[in-house]
Order: structure tokens, then sequence, then C-alpha cells
């Protein structure tokens, strides 16, 4: 918890610190919030600001903005980090806030990765927003439908910033060069070719954007006179670029979400892209070969029964040999399960028998399909009734395996995709022979 002061020009800061905007004017990107006539942009002005969530991608602005709405409304301005704070801190900031209330004063508390904090903590907030104590801005990466709290939620309008888009990168970093917060003081001659590079490779990220512009600058050709950012220099900042990839976060299930989706419209393509976005990023080989497995039941199914066959092997390949070398095995999975003929028979048969399982939980099983190990049972009717189906022509009977209320119901319904054709084919036979015209 630190009570901060306002845009700090300390030059011992880096880049991005000082770089910061000031106000609405200088703010790079979000022109669906903050353009002229937009939501966000009049809720400041009129200095109508209520609690609000900012859910973004890193380096977007989430907590410029906060302060700058800080500095706009004349409040006390209080940064409350979610990773190194408890309810005890929580405690003694909602007590301070109260007295600012009392004396007229406005208090903005800022929480930055609010989605860190448990329910408890977030919980110790509610009080002191209902009853307008506080002005709680809570930033987060993180879907805040899952992360925050719905009771507080739901006192708070929460607004999607979204990631940068390299021309505007591009226009802060031209600014930067100029700017006597930035670099205007060293005469920095950079190319718009260079500037776009960097601004290409921080993914959306102005943060990542700026420190990569310091570090080009840093390591620049210096003359006395100049500092000249040449490609070389710039290539050497941006070797590799970082994956927008977070193995416990949104964009985690975003992009296996992506595989999925891909591999179920037959697009291999687009299925090893996706598969390459996580593997380069560190996802575990075994995660996402738990996925194909998945797929290979839930959306291929009887249609290719080796598709499981392949995925599984891609399991075991994972677990033995593990990356870089299972990344071609994985591959292999995933370019099949994307080319072999679908099916969701499987899927949608159990999801129909899960809900009449659930609405029928306490239905008997019938006494005919019970076992009868006791003399007991035995005389309760269990086990009375019973075809053993080997004794029958065709290996059929037509004896009676649901619950009474659920007789008649049909949960596969096989497609006429690829081996599943077949299979419809035997199960209509199948129930041809459970009721001839004259019985079996």
């Amino acid at each position: 918890m630190e009570q901060m002061t306002l845009f700090d020009n300390d030059k011992g800061l880096p880049l991005a610190a000082r770089m910061r905007p000031r106000d609405l004017n200088e703010f790079v990107g979000q022109k669906h919030l903050i353009g002229e006539g937009k939501v966000l942009r009049k809720i400041i002005e009129s200095d109508n600001v209520g609690s609000m969530i900012f859910w973004g991608p890193p380096g977007v602005g989430k907590t410029t903005l906060a302060r700058i709405i800080a500095h706009k409304t004349k409040a006390t301005f209080i940064d409350f980090s979610a990773v190194t704070s408890g309810i005890k801190e929580i405690k003694e900031v909602m007590g301070q806030a109260e007295k600012n209330r009392r004396f007229g004063d406005r208090t903005i508390v800022f929480v930055d990765e609010i989605h860190r904090f448990n329910k408890a903590q977030q919980d110790a907030f509610l009080p002191f927003v209902e009853k307008g104590s506080i002005v709680l801005i809570g930033a987060t990466t993180e879907n805040p439908s899952f992360e925050v709290n719905g009771a507080l939620l739901s006192r708070c309008k929460v607004f999607v910033l979204q990631a940068l888009k390299a021309d505007e990168i591009a226009e802060l970093l031209k600014r930067t060069v100029k700017d006597e917060r930035g670099f205007g003081t060293l005469n920095v001659e950079i190319a718009d070719s260079e500037i776009n590079a960097i601004a290409e490779f921080a993914n959306g990220d102005a943060r990542n954007a700026l420190s990569t512009l310091e570090m080009a600058v840093l390591n620049g050709d210096n003359d006395g006179e100049k500092i000249t950012v040449t490609e070389k220099t710039v290539e050497q900042c941006t070797q590799k670029k970082s994956l927008l990839y977070d193995k416990n976060g949104e964009e985690h299930y975003n992009i296996i979400s992506a595989l999925h989706k891909s591999m179920r419209n037959s697009d291999p393509d687009a299925a090893v892209y996706w598969l390459a976005r996580m593997l380069e990023a560190g996802e575990d080989p075994l995660y996402v070969a738990r996925r194909v497995t998945r797929f290979a039941a839930e959306d291929i199914g009887l249609a290719d029964p080796r598709a499981m066959e392949i995925a599984v092997a891609a399991y075991q390949a994972c677990h033995f040999i593990g990356m870089p070398e299972c990344s071609v095995h994985l591959t292999q999975a995933v370019v099949y399960m994307s080319v072999a003929p679908k099916s969701n028979a499987l899927y949608t048969a159990y999801e129909a028998a899960k809900k009449d399982a659930l609405e029928s939980i306490a239905d008997p099983v019938p006494l005919n399909i019970r076992n009868a190990p006791t003399r007991l049972m035995k005389e309760l009717g269990y086990g009375k009734g019973y075809k053993y189906a080997h004794d029958f022509k065709n290996k059929i009977t037509d004896m009676q395996c649901l619950p009474d209320k659920l007789v008649g119901r049909e949960y596969y319904r096989p497609t006429e995709e690829g081996l599943e054709a077949r299979f419809k084919v035997r199960l209509q036979e199948i129930k041809s022979l459970k009721n001839p015209p004259d019985g079996i």
C-alpha cells in the first residue's frame, strides 16, 4: 500500500514511468472508450466517476487511466497492490478513506491485479464501495466474470481495454524520441522502419515497447553529438518475441479453445498454428495431449475410433520424451484430428443421459438386471426375469434395462460420418431384432 504523488518526472525512473500520460490528450489507444464523445471520457470529464474495473492485457494503460481519473477529480489516490496487501491493510486504508469522506474528500483506491485477491479480501471492500467511502478502480488481465466476486462486480462498471495497435505504439515511440521526458535532450536518430519494428515486437504492450526503445537507445551508436539507433541494434533488442500467453490466465483458455475449434472445423493449418503458439510459449505438452484425447471422443468418436488411439499414443510419446521432440507427435495427432470425420454423437449421448440421470437419480434399477448374491435378494425378486444374451439367437434379447419411466429413451444417435455409418446400420439391426413383429 502506498499513497502516490502523481506523474513523478524523476529522470531516474524507467522510460515507461517517465512517459506515463498526464491527461487524456496524451493517452494512446482505447479510442472506443476515451475518444471524443465516448462513454469513459464523458464520465471522467464530468467528474461523475464511480467504481469500475479495467480489464485488458498488460501495458494498455489500466494504471495510467486510474491516475488520470484521480488527477482530474482531485481525489486522494491510493495505489493498492493485491500481491502484497491483506485484509489488515485493506481495513486501514478503508478507515482513512472514511475519515476523508467525512471531511468531504474523495478517495480513489486503485487495486492492481485485483483478481489476485481472495473472496474475503474482495468482500472487505464491499461496505465501503456501497456507502461511497471510496471509488474502487480495479485492474485485471483476467476475465472479471470469473475472478471478481459477483457482489463486488455488480457494483462496478467493467471497461474492456484492448491491446494497442502497432501504429498507436509507433505514435507513442515517435513522441518519446522527441519529448524531454523521454529522449528529447539526447538527439536520437532512429528510422521509422525501426520504430515500426519495435512497435510490432511489442505485442500491443506499450510498456514493453518503451522498454525495448530504451534498450535500443542505450545501445545505440553514440558519436558525442547524437545517438543513432541502427537496424542491427533493434534486431539485437528484439531477438525473440514473447508470445502473449499466460498458462494460468484467460489467454491460456482462449488459445486451447482456438485449437479445439480449429480441429473441429477440419482446419489442420490453423490447428498446427495454435499448437505452436502454446508449445513455444512453454505450455506443458501433456496438457495439450490431454485436451486432444478429449477431442478424439467428443468430436470424432466412433466416426473414427482410431482417433482415440492416436491421441493416447501422442500423450504417451509426450510423457516419454518431452519437449521439444514431442512437438512432432502432437502435430501428428492434431492434424489427424483435423482431417478425421467428425461426430459428436457420443458427447450428445452422454449429455442427454446425464440430464435424465440427474432428474431420475432415485429411480430404482429394474429387478431383472439386479445382481442376487444372497437368498434374501432372490426372494425379493432380484434377478428375476433376467435373460442371458448368449443363450439367445443373435445374442440379443428384448429385456428392459432402463428404469420404467425412461423406457424408449434414445441417447446414442449415430451419424453417417466415417465408420459411424456402419455403427448406425448395426444399431438399426439390433433395434429391429429386439422388436420383431412376432417377438424374439
